[in-house]
């Protein structure tokens, strides 16, 4: 993630993190269930909820968040597993952490409407170059401002307009919380 203010960090240090429910979402459940285990990423992956879940299911899965005190945690949760990793670092710089893929799913549930807008297209080539021809991608997002700490609007038009032309988006669902929120279900082109 990449949080204004260090906004982030102070939720997970102080334990009020309310988007790391814990609970891998349905949404997720449903689209891994019809796939062949292989490599994953989560971009914004908080304290590895998804990580590990995808990792109990025979997925190689790499997390990645902005958070050290969420990393720390993911770490620790994850020591009886090999095939779950995590790196603390920037998601619009996944190069710099050597995170190279290729991955057939990638996961961003409330990462990208976190990154600043100007850090925007960076995310979208990061995770394009990291993808998989073919590879699917997850993503959640709304467009409440304020939500989360250091969230944007972000809204439909935009997630095609900067992501149209790497991933294919083959549905949008909408979401139940916050008002304007939905599932983003893409391809890697």
């Amino acid at each position: 993630m990449a949080p204004r203010g260090g906004s982030f960090e102070r939720a997970y240090r102080r334990g009020r993190a309310p988007w790391d429910t814990g609970v891998t979402p349905p949404e997720v459940v449903e689209e891994v269930s019809g796939m062949q285990p292989g490599g994953a990423l989560d971009a914004g992956c908080g304290t590895g909820t998804n990580v590990l879940w995808l990792a109990q299911h025979r997925w190689t899965a790499m997390g990645v968040d902005r958070s050290a005190t969420a990393i720390e945690s993911a770490r620790r949760k994850a020591d009886w597993t090999a095939s779950a990793m995590f790196a603390e670092g920037d998601v619009t710089r996944l190069a710099e952490l050597e995170i190279d893929g290729p991955f057939d799913l990638i996961l961003d549930i409330g990462c990208f409407h976190g990154v600043p807008a100007s850090r925007r297209d960076a995310y979208v080539r990061e995770v394009a170059r990291v993808a998989s021809p073919g590879g699917r991608m997850l993503m959640f997002a709304h467009g409440q401002r304020g939500w989360w700490p250091g969230s944007q609007r972000t809204r439909e038009p935009e997630i095609r307009r900067r992501l149209g032309e790497a991933f294919e988006i083959e549905r949008v669902v909408p979401g139940r919380d916050p008002p304007g929120a939905a599932w983003f279900y893409l391809r890697r082109r």
